[in-house]
């Protein structure tokens, strides 16, 4: 009955926040209004700037926002015990992420869908501007790299969830064609493309499960892993260069369906479990009494292990690079971007339940015996490190934080969601695989949107560096510009982990999560610029900012101390980001500083004279 309760009260809180404080912030604060017209209309081209209603933008900037993020973080998280991620979710997306979102959203609308690092410039100052880009091209190089990552690991432990991923492409792009490019009803044909979508999941599931070779002669560059991360990133290339009309917002909407389906199914059967008893929240430390010697401390780590699904930098990207592009009457931001995160943080929930009270169902132990309860979340999230000795007579440690594998902690929440849908009635083999479906089906989403947003970034600096930089001219393109994008991000994903290039996926996540909450603070720092310069209300956003500027940092500044610094040798790239990421942060709240006094100046004129 906890795991009901639970699930009720956060969602109710979730559903009360949406309608009496995004209100109040669309109404009074940002005051959203139809009767301004959007950068969709002043500066449509068709490619990018497409006025689009409001569902299937909805769609997309949903799918792209969730990705993995509310799914990984939450699924580390419960190691400090389910009540502290709980909160964290739910508080931190009512009063911080939702409003972070908003107001990136509304930042980009009002500046004809600038992103915020370009709005930067204006707001604050030119050379913000560039900072900013900087951080976002950092900041998006590592979320290329690690969501990558993660689908390729889904692929090689999940191989029956290969087939539907790969089928949803051509199917947005046929409805992408034949309906958003000559007219029609969107609804009919993207029901029948996600009943086709969960056809193949059965066939992929009991016929054809799909397993990438491994090619010996290329070494520890021919795992699976390394290879399925390679296909992904070619396939970024092309998806990000597309028109977003063609295969982003069909393949969105379809996924959001998607999403709709699964979330219903995960409650339903969340219920069915916690009313008879076999969803158990018990079966995870409400508080964890005993936390892994090397796992870093609640605080600050917390509030950067669980970034997407609490508040994400990630998100300011996509409202203010795609999806204000997209948006055809302003006061839809409103249930786009505030109700969008807030629906995120209802998904990080129901991952919490499933990685405590769902994986407490049941999951086989190493011996095939099937634990239960709190032996069922130990199998998952082992604190004590111990040795084992595999087949081949090699040793190796497991448990604690560090042997911590990133498909080991997305596989709990693919395990005890799926535990949720056999409550129901849904036949395990199957409600694995439609779990680790939607898992994939998510962080394709976020990872061709973020291929496409660091596009739109490297042109931006392109064409602020040229006058200084002549030689950077042919990044302004937008193919030189993606193909940047992709090798970058590969060259990320193949940071080498315990088992060679692709396998660091836990190493990469905390600065992650570190840099996805600098990227908050700074767009924070750029909203409550801009509601300064309008002579707006900014108290609401102060607090959020300086919590979202303080915890990453602190996060940031240990892990450098810690564990790059220390591993130096092998996690040069690692220490190399986190310090230049925290020189950048400390710059631009300097230039914020000294473009102060210029916003109390603009503050004292006329209001027709305040700059936008």
């Amino acid at each position: 009955m906890l795991t009901i309760l639970v699930a009720v009260g956060s969602f109710a809180a979730l559903l009360l926040a949406y309608r009496w404080y995004g209100g109040w912030l669309a109404r009074y604060v940002f005051k959203l209004d139809a009767g301004h017209l959007p950068p969709s209309h002043t500066l449509r081209d068709g490619v990018d700037f497409v006025p689009t209603a409001k569902s299937v933008v909805f769609g997309h900037h949903f799918t792209s926002i969730a990705g993995t993020g509310p799914i990984v973080g939450p699924a580390i998280a419960v190691f400090w015990g389910w009540l502290p991620a709980v909160l964290w979710v739910v508080l931190g997306s009512i009063f911080i992420g939702a409003v972070h979102d908003l107001g990136a959203l509304v930042v980009s609308l009002r500046n004809q869908g600038k992103t915020i690092g370009e709005a930067a410039g204006s707001i604050l100052s030119p050379r913000a501007r560039v900072l900013f880009l900087v951080v976002l091209f950092f900041s998006l190089t590592i979320v290329i790299g690690i969501f990558g990552l993660v689908i390729a690991m889904i692929f090689g432990a999940y191989p029956e969830s290969v087939l539907s991923v790969w089928t949803a492409m051509p199917l947005a792009i046929a409805i992408g064609w034949g309906v958003l490019r000559r007219g029609g009803g969107l609804l009919i044909p993207s029901l029948a493309a996600l009943a086709l979508l969960y056809a193949t999941v059965g066939i992929g599931t009991y016929w054809l499960p799909i397993n990438m070779p491994t090619i010996a002669a290329l070494d520890s560059f021919g795992t699976p892993v390394v290879l399925w991360t390679v296909v992904l990133l070619v396939y970024c290339y092309f998806a990000s260069v597309l028109p977003v009309w063609l295969l982003l917002q069909p393949r969105d909407y379809i996924n959001s369906l998607q999403l709709l389906v699964a979330m219903a199914l995960l409650v339903t059967g969340l219920f069915v479990a916690g009313a008879t008893g076999a969803a158990d929240l018990n079966a995870a430390p409400m508080l964890a009494s005993e936390i892994p010697a090397d796992a870093p401390p609640i605080m600050p780590f917390l509030f950067i292990t669980i970034a997407c699904g609490a508040c994400s930098g990630f998100h300011c990207l996509v409202a203010s690079g795609t999806t204000s592009k997209q948006i055809a009457s302003e006061p839809d931001a409103l249930s786009i971007g505030y109700g969008g995160m807030l629906t995120e943080g209802a998904l990080a929930v129901v991952v919490i339940l499933a990685c405590c009270a769902g994986l407490g169902m049941g999951v086989n132990g190493p011996d095939g015996e099937r634990l239960v309860g709190r032996a069922a979340w130990e199998a998952k999230y082992p604190t004590k490190i111990t040795t084992v000795t595999d087949s081949n007579g090699m040793s190796r440690s497991v448990g604690g934080w560090a042997n911590q594998r990133l498909i080991q902690n997305v596989g709990a929440f693919v395990e005890g969601g799926a535990n949720f849908l056999t409550a129901i009635y849904v036949p395990p083999k199957l409600a694995v695989a439609t779990i680790a479906v939607l898992v994939a089906c998510f962080a394709a989403t976020t990872l061709d949107t973020a291929t496409r947003l660091q596009r739109y970034v490297i042109q931006e600096l392109a064409t602020t560096l040229k006058p200084t930089l002549p030689w950077i001219n042919p990044l302004r393109g937008k193919h030189p510009a993606t193909l940047l994008a992709v090798v970058a991000g590969g060259a990320v994903a193949m940071i080498p982990g315990p088992a060679g290039p692709g396998s660091g996926g836990l190493i990469l996540w905390p600065l992650f999560g570190a840099t996805n909450q600098l990227l908050a603070g700074l767009s924070f720092l750029v909203i409550v610029f801009f509601l300064a310069r309008q002579r707006l209300p900014i108290g609401f956003a102060l607090v959020p900012m300086a919590l979202m500027l303080v915890m990453p940092a602190w996060a940031m500044i240990e892990q450098i101390k810690n564990d790059f610094a220390p591993n130096w040798h092998t996690k040069w790239p690692l220490l190399a980001f986190g310090v230049g990421l925290l020189v950048l942060q400390v710059w631009m709240m300097l230039e914020a500083l000294l473009a102060w006094p210029k916003v109390r100046r603009l503050l004292q004129d006329p209001p027709d004279r305040v700059a936008v």
